[in-house]
């Protein structure tokens, strides 16, 4: 078991290397799961190597904790604020819907299901939903959950250049003008915010590590519970659990990184959609492409022409900024972030140019993927299992 732990481990540490040194530019994600497609293959490794390495059972509990805590990192009052960036953004996630809705003759009905929360989200969306076509039992659930996967694994590739093109677009403009008049246009945004402080503020020193993972476990339990009863997926009352808590302050904020627990579940949950990998056969690679590719074409076809050709670009009144917004849903955090800080640094003359770049488009960007990947991809994938 520790054997082939340390192999799992060392794919995934592979995969991290060539993100830090690439700078996000190769996705660790993408590394390591062709690292696994490639050795799966090649028969390198046992197809069954995530059970023999342990980490199944894990990655079936670490699931709805790791919801919850995604909860608790949700700002309500951020949300408020950017009340434009996330309605963009949910418009987005709904235009990504209606692509994969009209490619179903062409792509299956199985694949765009699985490809629409993926699309939105992150790795918790993607589980949900390689978990549930594998489930199926057939030859296109099989395939599906491998789509799924690799769907996640490819998207940022295609999000970041457009976030970045479409966001460097509207800073140009941005810089132009206050370069010609000397007014920052974010004043109104540096305002100073006041934090109240909540109960778990007050008894903090009584969040400890061990603390923290039962509320966690607890809140996941109940989520499961709601389930049974209510028929409503674990993953929307566990995310509800967390925001509201944490909206009341009577839990801490990124629970689970209090817990100093968060890197190995969300381990465990991306290690749980490597199986679906072991089933590809080396004949199926090509069907896979084409469907990867036309996923791709049509989602930005869609988004090109709902949120930069026709008038929901008015709702901020940037074309720039609503189709860049619209890609957060591929990105997701910190890849926001970091476009962002490229965007700035790429085009501003000096620290106070950069800052006002930032104060422009990090907020929107970095609100959109929460909204999306951090928050709605879950909800979404909770729906989307059903009709599999």
């Amino acid at each position: 078991m520790i054997f082939y732990l340390f192999i799992c481990m060392l794919i995934f540490g592979i995969g991290d290397i060539l993100g830090t040194y690439t700078k996000a530019k190769l996705s660790s994600v993408f590394v390591s799961l062709i690292l696994f497609l490639v050795l799966f293959l090649s028969n390198a490794i046992p197809g069954d190597i995530i059970e023999q390495a342990g980490l199944t059972q894990i990655g079936k509990w670490a699931s709805p904790l790791l919801i919850f805590h995604m909860g608790t990192m949700i700002n309500v009052r951020d949300l408020l604020e950017e009340w434009k960036t996330v309605l963009i953004a949910i418009l987005s996630m709904v235009v990504v819907t209606l692509a994969m809705y009209v490619i179903i003759p062409i792509l299956g009905k199985e694949n765009s299901l699985v490809s629409i929360p993926v699309l939105h989200g992150g790795i918790v969306a993607t589980k949900i939903m390689a978990d549930k076509a594998n489930s199926l039992g057939t030859d296109a659930g099989t395939l599906a959950a491998a789509l799924g996967a690799i769907l996640y694994a490819v998207q940022k590739f295609v999000g970041a250049p457009l976030a970045s093109y479409f966001g460097l677009k509207e800073a140009k403009l941005i810089l132009e003008e206050y370069r010609k008049t000397g007014v920052n246009p974010n004043e109104k945004l540096n305002k100073v915010k006041t934090k109240k402080i909540t109960f778990a503020d007050k008894y903090s020193k009584y969040y400890g590590n061990f603390t923290c993972f039962a509320i966690a476990s607890f809140f996941g339990y109940l989520a499961g519970v709601l389930q049974s009863k209510t028929g409503i997926s674990y993953s929307i009352w566990a995310l509800i659990f967390g925001v509201v808590l944490t909206f009341m302050g009577i839990i801490p904020e990124k629970i689970l990184d209090r817990a100093k627990a968060s890197g190995l579940l969300n381990m465990a949950v991306f290690a749980s959609i490597i199986p679906s990998l072991a089933k590809i056969k080396l004949e199926q690679l090509t069907s896979l492409g084409f469907n990867i590719i036309l996923i791709f074409v049509v989602t930005i076809v869609f988004l090109f022409l709902f949120m930069y050709v026709l008038p929901l670009y008015k709702i901020n009144g940037s074309r720039n900024l609503t189709l860049g917004i619209s890609v957060c849903q591929l990105l997701g955090f910190p890849a926001t972030f970091l476009v962002s800080d490229e965007i700035a640094k790429a085009i501003s003359q000096n620290e106070e140019e950069q800052k006002i770049v930032m104060d422009l488009i990090m907020p929107k960007y970095v609100i959109a993927g929460i909204t999306t990947v951090t928050c709605i991809s879950i909800i979404t994938a909770g729906i989307m299992e059903k009709f599999l």
